[in-house]
């Protein structure tokens, strides 16, 4: 009779269920939302958008050539940060949250210049996100 080595069955289990937490947390963007902000959750990826803060909302149909910073790109999803090739100089992160690259992406411009790009596998979730924050976006003291 074999002595069966159960350490290597715990990690083998241990190592499927972290690697399917993993694919969770990424297969789609997770949003949340109170009066102030909107959280924006992508597997390791996080960002808050405070409404006091943006500066513009609009739809895009690419978003720029970047360079990444870390992440990662798989058939039609991006996520991470990146950075702008034109601003290689500076440090302001652009954070990418899209789910399908063929969709029109939202352009989110907040505290002065930072950048998210952000979309979801249906456009009219999308659509209802656009519209949820073109609504918060604070009025100018003209």
């Amino acid at each position: 009779m074999k002595k069966r080595f159960w350490l290597w069955n715990i990690l083998a289990v241990v190592t499927v269920i972290v690697c399917s937490l993993a694919f969770v947390m990424h297969y789609k963007n997770w949003t949340s939302s109170d009066a102030k902000e909107m959280k924006i959750l992508s597997g390791f990826y996080y960002e808050n958008l405070k409404y006091s803060e943006l500066d513009s909302v609009r739809f895009v149909e690419k978003i720029p050539p970047m360079e990444r910073l870390n992440g990662f790109s798989a058939q039609e999803k991006g996520k991470g940060i990146y950075r702008e090739f034109k601003d290689s100089l500076t440090d302001k992160k652009v954070y990418v949250f899209v789910d399908n690259f063929s969709n029109q992406k939202i352009a989110v411009t907040y505290q002065d210049s930072l950048k998210l790009y952000l979309n979801f596998a249906d456009s009219t979730e999308t659509q209802n996100i656009y519209q949820f924050l073109v609504d918060r976006i604070p009025e100018s003291p003209n």
